[in-house]
């Protein structure tokens, strides 16, 4: 196995493992740790369009390594506006969020980048 397979399925465990970050972190936020209201939010229902993609990221699925590197910023978005307006412990859980994004959007574009490399490789070979 060359560098560049073990780089793709590097960046294949990285955004899988953002993905269930940012699921597991935004119900654990909505319901037990700074949800609005005590006792939980219905806000938890936001991790719901997280989980679609799920499939196709265990999968390999290119097309989805596109569409999720920017449906991310939407909870980025959610991430730094909460981050800026909300209280402790919201805001740290806010920024942890943004940093889930991040890792999140950087290895779907690295992904995406490093297979299309390989496959521009293996048609010139």
């Amino acid at each position: 196995m060359n560098t560049s397979d073990k780089a793709v399925r590097l960046t294949r465990t990285l955004a899988v493992a953002s993905l269930l970050g940012l699921i597991a972190l935004g119900m654990a936020w909505e319901l037990w740790l700074a949800p609005l209201r005590p006792g939980g939010s219905w806000l938890a229902l936001k991790v719901l369009p997280l989980c679609i993609p799920l499939a196709g990221l265990l999968k390999n699925r290119m097309y989805t390594y596109r569409w999720v590197s920017l449906m991310v910023w939407f909870y980025f978005i959610e991430g730094v506006v909460r981050a800026w307006g909300d209280r402790a412990p919201g805001s740290w859980l806010a920024l942890l969020e943004v940093l889930l994004c991040l890792s999140l959007f950087a290895a779907c574009a690295l992904h995406v980048r490093l297979r299309l490399r390989n496959a521009a490789k293996a048609m010139v070979l």
